[in-house]
């Protein structure tokens, strides 16, 4: 079941859910619930995902915020518990926050996401529809989440726009159903991934093209490449700044990924908007 959390316990589990999905060791990273409480009193949506015997497994929370004079969410934290990951639990709670958003007025939820998180981009684009025109350096400086750890937090803002069609159209349809646009397959790499051992290295980017779709690899293990692999894994980071730090400003918008579980790697679709 999925609902609104409304009190101070209830704040409190979700803060405790910070800790045990992020794996934070300093408080200073989590969302306090005295923040939690007072922002749902005004605005801000904090939704909660249970089991039959009332055991949180996972969570939304975004605030309203106002972009071009209008008003919008911004969705600072989706979680979910390991044992519930796999389960399509975060694909219903992006949904069900979606419809509270859209009831509240507003048409947009942005959110920030790690570029070289696979699986999360494969949510992002494949179900969710978003498209990318920011790419932001270190935006939350030093964490103390193991996920974080030995790359600066470089992030996307994902622009979810609620009821554009393409939007309706991916969350119809299941990921088997989906039907790619043809001239994905005239698409120039700007990068490809090879063997490195037990791990993929990026190419020397390609940073002077102009055809009107681009593709991106990334690997897929990306987090365990940062434990053990933490030069790989920061060749990576600037890999990917030097890339779309080049090319969104130039027009190009990130509208898609394909991900590849087997190759252990995926493909970001960059198309260039004409303005």
């Amino acid at each position: 079941m999925i609902r609104p959390l409304t009190t101070l316990d209830e704040c409190r589990q979700v803060a405790a859910l910070e800790k045990a999905v992020w794996e934070f060791t300093d408080g200073e990273d989590v969302v306090p619930p005295s923040l939690l409480i007072v922002s749902i009193k005004r605005g801000g949506l904090l939704l909660g995902a249970f089991d039959d015997a009332g055991t949180l497994l996972g969570f939304v929370y975004s605030m309203p915020g106002v972009k071009d004079g209008r008003l919008m969410h911004w969705s600072h934290m989706l979680g979910v518990v390991p044992g519930a990951r796999g389960t399509g639990l975060g694909l219903r709670l992006k949904l069900a926050q979606r419809d509270h958003v859209l009831r509240a007025g507003a048409d947009l939820i942005e959110w920030t996401f790690d570029p070289l998180q696979a699986l999360n981009a494969h949510l992002n684009f494949a179900r969710l529809g978003v498209v990318v025109e920011e790419y932001e350096e270190d935006v939350y400086g030093c964490s103390t989440s193991p996920l974080h750890v030995g790359t600066p937090t470089d992030r996307f803002v994902a622009e979810w726009r609620l009821t554009a069609p393409h939007v309706e159209r991916r969350i119809s349809l299941p990921v088997a159903s989906l039907i790619r646009d043809s001239s994905v397959m005239s698409a120039v790499p700007v990068n490809q991934a090879h063997e490195k051992g037990d791990w993929l290295k990026s190419s020397r980017p390609l940073l002077d093209a102009s055809e009107r779709r681009l593709l991106v690899e990334i690997p897929t293990d990306f987090i365990e490449m940062q434990r053990r692999a933490p030069e790989l894994a920061m060749e990576w980071r600037l890999a990917m700044r030097s890339i779309f730090e080049t090319y969104l400003p130039r027009g190009y918008r990130v509208v898609d990924f394909f991900l590849s579980r087997e190759a252990r790697r995926g493909q970001y679709l960059l198309a260039l908007v004409e303005r």
